[in-house]
């Protein structure tokens, strides 16, 4: 168990920010999990760029690697384009 009143601290502003990162995340999940379920061409394009913000904003919260944004966004891009065309 720490002994200083800032290991203390740390500790708990630890499991605040873990419990913040994995809400978002989650959340992120769940949106691209629903997206992928998505049939129609008009409504995929008009979810797509809310969905890349959220993205976005993980990994500027450091929640994400930028890389696994990268794949997550190419993979969704892909997705919409194949069903466009």
């Amino acid at each position: 168990m720490a002994n200083h009143k800032s290991a203390i601290k740390r500790i708990r502003a630890n499991e605040k920010k873990r419990l913040f990162n994995r809400f978002y995340a989650k959340s992120a999940r769940t949106m691209v999990k629903n997206f992928r379920k998505l049939s129609d061409v008009a409504e995929a394009k008009s979810r797509l760029p809310k969905i890349v913000s959220v993205v976005d904003k993980l990994v500027k919260r450091g929640i994400i690697h930028k890389n696994k944004a990268a794949n997550i966004k190419s993979k969704l891009m892909r997705k919409v384009n194949a069903m466009a065309s």
